[in-house]
């Protein structure tokens, strides 16, 4: 008798025992699904609020032209959020994150609501772009042995464009010819001169410096190549440069027109290549809105040419041939002539080596050169720090200054 209630209790510790085991088991699975699973939708959470973020800066480098924005910047201002949220990726990096998972949307406050995409045609006050990038079907590792199927995360951030207190701008300076806040410029007008004049004291600009006394040609010619310098102090002082022959090519790269090692892939051309003169823009102001029409046709320069509209001393010579394709201006173009350039008097150069930074101008670069000794136009579109400039570029949001020209900024 003893010896079979010993063998009953033995199977009955037996049976607890396995029931503490698949309850313990179970708690275990759950701590290793919170750890797990929790940290990998943690790291996936992480990398889309990265893409949100990328994406609603790069859309809101598009929204220029308040309280006015063109239809046409949001479609732009789409294109380019999802073009760069595609190219991040999710899943600890192994995966792309699908354009459909994108959704951008437009709005005029951030607490009004309203937010619209821009093919429902938001008003034209939106000057805020929101961007939620969702990835969803993340199956769990181990919480669903718990009953927990496929999960979806999500983030979103909100940008605007605001005043920078550092900024990039193109070696380039405006010479003040009049007091601030105008200094005696006139938008739509233009305003030419010769890269080869020297000193500043004729023309209506001048090559600066960004690094006094260190820089010269290649310099230059890097930045027109690239994106101008970046990271500048918004009233930094700047020193002159005398007569760079080797800037030609750098600057018509911005034209679409390529010689020697420059082409799309290393010196992106604007939209379109398009040129402005007085033989085909009589006028001589106001050429912004044809030039944002031709942005959308991927129009060339060589489209200037066949309509006889270059003007002695401004033809391009054979080395510049061909001229880029219309679909390579739209697949490879970006934002290149529509420029952000500082604002000096050039006239304080004479007694001092380098000046200061008075103002920020928005500039189109008109026409493309063949020698620094050819007439160079550009149209003045205003202060870059106005809330209604068609110029953006990149930098830090300043802290409550009016000086700096537009950038990107963060704000939810």
């Amino acid at each position: 008798m003893k010896r079979l209630m010993h063998m009953s209790s033995r199977r009955g510790q037996r049976g607890v025992v396995a029931i503490i085991v698949g309850l313990t088991i179970v708690v275990l699975v759950g701590f290793a699904g919170l750890a797990l699973d929790g940290g990998r939708l943690y790291v996936n959470k992480t990398e889309l609020q990265n893409a949100a973020d990328a994406c609603a800066l790069a859309a809101s480098y598009e929204l220029t032209g308040a309280p006015a924005i063109p239809a046409a910047n949001f479609t732009q201002a789409h294109n380019a959020g999802v073009l760069v949220a595609t190219r991040n990726r999710v899943g600890f990096q192994g995966a792309t994150i699908d354009a459909q998972d994108v959704t951008i949307q437009f709005g005029t406050s951030l607490s009004g609501g309203g937010w619209l995409t821009a093919a429902s045609n938001p008003p034209a006050t939106s000057v805020y772009v929101r961007c939620t990038i969702q990835e969803t079907g993340i199956t769990p590792w181990f919480m669903q042995v718990l009953g927990f199927g496929d999960q979806t995360v999500a983030a979103a951030a909100t940008a605007t464009l605001a005043n920078a207190q550092t900024n990039c701008g193109i070696p380039l300076a405006m010479c003040s010819q009049g007091a601030a806040p105008t200094f005696g410029f006139v938008a739509g007008q233009w305003y030419n001169g010769r890269f080869n004049a020297g000193g500043g004291l004729t023309g209506s600009f001048n090559w600066i410096d960004f690094s006094p006394p260190a820089g010269g040609a290649n310099e230059l010619t890097d930045l027109l190549l690239g994106s101008g310098v970046c990271n500048l102090n918004v009233p930094n002082p700047v020193g002159q440069t005398g007569v760079v022959q080797s800037t030609a090519r750098a600057w018509n790269s911005r034209f679409g027109l390529y010689t020697g090692p420059t082409n799309v892939n290393n010196a992106p051309p604007d939209r379109t290549g398009y040129a402005y003169t007085p033989t085909n823009w009589p006028s001589q102001a106001n050429a912004l809105s044809d030039f944002l029409a031709r942005r959308g046709t991927g129009d060339n320069y060589g489209a200037t040419v066949a309509a006889g509209n270059v003007i002695t001393g401004l033809s391009i010579n054979n080395n510049y041939n061909p001229t880029t394709p219309p679909a390579q201006h739209l697949q490879f173009g970006a934002d290149r002539r529509l420029a952000v350039a500082p604002i000096v008097n050039c006239g304080e150069w004479e007694g001092s080596q380098t000046v200061p930074i008075r103002g920020w101008a928005c500039i189109l670069m008109l026409n493309p050169i063949d020698s620094p000794g050819d007439i160079v136009y550009m149209e003045y579109e205003g202060l870059a720090s106005d809330p209604a400039s068609p110029c953006a570029t990149s930098g830090v949001v300043g802290a409550g200054g009016s000086i700096g020209p537009l950038v990107p900024g963060l704000v939810q």
